[in-house]
């Protein structure tokens, strides 16, 4: 799922002359980045954990900027700082592990004094506050990595793009991703992109109705 971002050489001089569309040129994309299982359960103990899935969000995670987290999601992936000391000798485990701990994390949490972690900081502002201000100042694109986060963002309208990776599993019963969107959303599909284990992610940006 890495994002490559081309040069935009044919934009015209007068949009390069109004600083309002220099500014939209510049922006970074909110993408939502998750797995789930067919019948759309996203417990974090479904889905494949290979090689190829570790590889495919590294490769995601070296090209981002920064990736936002709700607590509960936050300390799950606190996991990946044990690896950090104690390789677990799986190259594509170690190297997202290593891909983890590079990239800046932004945890939103009421309960949180100190998030454990050299890369990671407590956000101080609402979501949406945070949100709006990254995609105009930050340089790379910017990960949402949490279930409740995806859904707030969702339903304000501030997801630029999902990346939805469907695992070859039926769960039957779980945590679903989607049960808390309050208004239909109609999504584009950009492109797929097939794992050797079957899992397939789905590229969409929601469409504005």
């Amino acid at each position: 799922m890495s994002q490559i971002i081309p040069s935009n050489f044919g934009c015209s001089l007068h949009l390069l002359n109004d600083p309002q569309n220099i500014l939209t040129v510049k922006m970074k994309k909110v993408i939502a980045a998750f797995n789930m299982t067919l019948d759309g359960i996203c417990d974090h103990t479904t889905g494949v954990a290979d090689e190829g899935l570790h590889q495919h969000y590294s490769d995601l995670i070296d090209n981002a900027g920064v990736i936002l987290y709700g607590r509960t999601t936050y300390q799950l992936m606190q996991f990946w700082q044990t690896l950090l000391q104690n390789p677990s000798g799986q190259k594509s485990m170690d190297d997202f592990a290593i891909s983890i701990d590079k990239i800046q994390k932004l945890v939103f949490s009421n309960t949180l004094k100190d998030t454990g972690w050299k890369s990671a900081e407590l956000a101080k502002r609402p979501l949406d506050k945070e949100v709006l201000e990254l995609k105009q100042k930050a340089a790379k694109d910017i990960l949402v990595g949490s279930k409740s986060l995806i859904i707030q963002l969702l339903n304000r309208k501030l997801i630029d793009e999902l990346q939805i990776c469907i695992h070859p599993i039926i769960e039957g019963k779980g945590l679903l991703l989607f049960d808390q969107i309050t208004d239909r959303i109609l999504l584009k599909l950009i492109k797929t992109k097939s794992l050797s284990s079957g899992a397939t992610v789905f590229y969409y940006e929601p469409t504005r109705e």
